[in-house]
């Protein structure tokens, strides 16, 4: 039944070489997100939630920035197959053209106009107020950011994922290092709350793009092509808007949809606890996620060189195999996470943010709803951004992906939290549900074997 597993020692040790920077560059950058929280959460409950609120237009960007990563992953893993370089430096070009220029117009969003763009995501003045001192400073660092996961991403495409290890990882020092400076005052600086951690975040992000830069200019791995890069041609430019378009939507559309979550959240009663719950179950949660993802971009690496050099024949049983992998990874971290929130996180990390019993309450069914679906989870990200997307199938990929969260747990969620006005655990109950319906619209496109599809000819 299970015969596609066997799949030799050279299969697993490559999903193991690929996977495990991977896993660290994940785990640094969630780290990351989670050392903001918590060096937050010790100036109090509402900073905390202002923080919380200020990420969920943050996350969508985020979103988009991984969607022009992962589209243009999708070219470059086939073209790396088939040793094509002039062809990566000119998706690398498109891809750095779109990401920065709309990661620069949100920038200006963020910027120009922070009290009304946070209004839209609360409803109550003062934690809105905080949030946009925060979206104001940290407004331009996703132009540095976006730049920057475009040239890494590139690199993770041709089994180079060590370089954004290394970047995320100088990232990560000196964002901790400046939010101890700036949160609280050390060094001569002044203390800035809030404010100093978003200017923590610019520092660090533009310290990630200058990394970035300079391997560009002196890496030896691979060489940008600087006439292919300036002018990637019209050719290339509607092979990635053919490819990576429905990529890029997807991601967007996926992190608008989920923003809208914790949006919903902050319109209920007693927002102000359930948004600092899940600012800290949140940053839990994508600590726990580092391992489910690695495995998803491992599974577009292997499934796209897979087709780029030629060996269809194999292509199938190979995401049959990264998918069970996947499950099986999410079962056995759920269960960890699970036995970490009774043991560790409820009795001793929430009681360091200061949070008050209700939201500490919250926090714990948060998380404990969440790692529960963590195999269901693990395997659709797998399938839909790995083997899928990695195969080629990028539209029916996003449909799946789109689909069980516009159509099923938003609209649950938003009739359940503000209509009806029930608990945060009947809202939390309804957005599982997306897991539980993109699991069985993905096996049944995992099976027809339709997804495998060359994108590098016409």
């Amino acid at each position: 039944m299970f015969s596609y597993m066997r799949r030799g020692k050279a299969f697993y040790k490559d999903v193991v070489t690929l996977a495990i920077p991977i896993i660290l560059q994940n785990l640094i950058t969630n780290s990351l997100g989670l050392l903001d929280t918590f060096m937050v959460g010790l100036l109090g409950e509402a900073p905390m939630a202002a923080v919380t609120l200020a990420n969920i237009p943050i996350f969508v960007i985020q979103l988009m920035i991984f969607g022009f990563q992962s589209g243009a992953s999708v070219l470059i893993s086939q073209f790396y197959g088939k040793g094509d370089n002039d062809s990566i430096s000119r998706v690398i070009g498109i891809g750095m053209y779109i990401s920065g220029g709309l990661t620069f117009l949100f920038g200006c969003v963020m910027y120009f106009f922070p009290v009304w763009f946070m209004g839209l995501f609360g409803n109550e003045p003062a934690v809105v107020a905080l949030a946009a001192q925060y979206a104001k400073m940290v407004a331009f660092s996703f132009l540095f950011d976006g730049l920057a996961q475009v040239y890494i991403g590139a690199h993770r495409s041709m089994a180079n994922p060590q370089l954004g290890l290394y970047i995320l990882a100088v990232a990560m020092v000196s964002n901790t290092f400046l939010n101890w400076v700036f949160i609280f005052g050390h060094l001569g600086a002044p203390a800035m709350g809030v404010e100093g951690a978003a200017l923590a975040t610019l520092i660090s992000r533009f310290l990630e793009f200058l990394f970035a830069v300079g391997h560009a200019c002196l890496g030896r791995q691979f060489r940008i092509r600087p006439g292919f890069f300036f002018r990637p041609g019209g050719e290339m430019l509607a092979r990635y808007v053919r490819y990576a378009t429905p990529v890029v939507i997807n991601e967007t559309l996926w992190g608008l949809g989920t923003a809208l979550y914790p949006t919903i959240m902050g319109h209920m009663a007693g927002s102000q606890a359930i948004l600092a719950a899940f600012g800290i179950s949140g940053n839990i949660e994508r600590v726990s996620t580092v391992l489910v993802f690695a495995v998803g971009g491992t599974s577009a690496i292997i499934v796209g060189r897979e087709i780029g050099a030629g060996r269809r024949d194999t292509v199938y049983e190979v995401g049959q195999a990264l998918d069970l992998l996947a499950f099986l990874a999410g079962l056995l971290v759920g269960g960890v996470f699970i036995v970490l929130t009774f043991v560790l996180f409820s009795p001793v990390l929430y009681p360091m943010f200061h949070l008050s019993a209700e939201a500490s309450s919250i926090a714990t069914m948060m998380s404990l709803v969440t790692f529960s679906v963590l195999s269901l989870r693990s395997f659709n990200t797998t399938n839909t951004v790995g083997v899928l997307r990695g195969g080629g199938d990028v539209r029916a990929a996003s449909a799946i992906d789109l689909s069980p969260l516009w159509f099923v747990s938003l609209p649950a969620a938003a009739l359940a939290g503000l209509v009806f006005h029930q608990s945060i655990l009947v809202v939390y109950l309804c957005i599982s549900l997306e897991n539980v319906v993109k699991f069985f619209l993905g096996v049944a496109r995992l099976r027809s074997g339709d997804w495998i599809r060359d994108v590098t000819v016409d």
